[in-house]
């Protein structure tokens, strides 16, 4: 019973979330993890909405919270995390300076086991989570909006991208903006030669790099 009074006062607040434009970062927030828009928030911890200062020149926009996002409620927290701090270090980037979020703010996954394993977000949930990522933008402004992956970068420029034939580049954003893209960095996890995670970690390093440059 009190879950099912708690279920509809969360739809309820959804639905006035929605009917409003969330004019902060608290009240985005909040509209984020009241959203019903698509169901992964039925099986997610919590939404992870972005984090950096309110005027970053500089937002990093990645696919989705992992297991370790999920529980913490902060972005890119996890291995992938690490791996973007220590890259973001070596572009002369301060973590603290950028604003870092996800293109879909709920945790999606299978179970195997106990393990929460990631599963990509398909089409539908990348477009029903896009409203939040536009308010974001909007409220932080960003000189620049880099897209860590395929998902990301989907939903930044509203259509299917191709990393490799738009990588390191500056295109404008259907609703205003400019964007630039380049991998997440769980790709470079997921290399098993030595020699290739090198030389796409130093790839990944210069577009970061770029960036960095551009947004200044």
């Amino acid at each position: 019973m009190i879950a099912r009074e708690h279920s509809q006062s969360m739809t309820s607040l959804f639905e006035t979330l929605e009917a409003e434009t969330p004019r902060s970062p608290k009240a985005l927030r909040q509209a984020e993890n009241a959203c019903r828009r698509c169901d992964l928030y039925k099986h997610a911890t919590q939404a992870v909405p972005g984090e950096g200062p309110a005027r970053a020149r500089l937002m990093l926009v990645g696919e989705q919270p992992g297991n370790d996002e999920d529980l913490a409620g902060h972005p890119f927290v996890g291995p992938a995390g690490r791996v973007l701090d220590k890259a973001l270090a070596e572009a002369g980037i301060a973590r603290d300076d950028v604003f870092v979020s996800n293109a879909v703010k709920h945790f999606k996954f299978e179970l195997r086991g106990k393990r929460r394993l990631h599963k990509r977000p398909n089409p539908e949930e990348v477009d029903a989570c896009r409203r939040w990522s536009e308010i974001e933008r909007a409220l932080v402004k960003p000189r620049l909006a880099v897209a860590l992956g395929a998902t990301a970068a989907r939903s930044l420029f509203q259509r299917v991208i191709t990393i490799n034939k738009v990588r390191g580049k500056v295109l404008p954003l259907p609703d205003g903006g400019e964007g630039f893209v380049t991998i997440h960095p769980s790709y470079l996890l997921r290399l098993r030669e030595e020699r290739d995670k090198r030389a796409e970690y130093a790839r990944f390093v210069a577009d970061l790099k770029a960036a960095k440059k551009y947004a200044a």
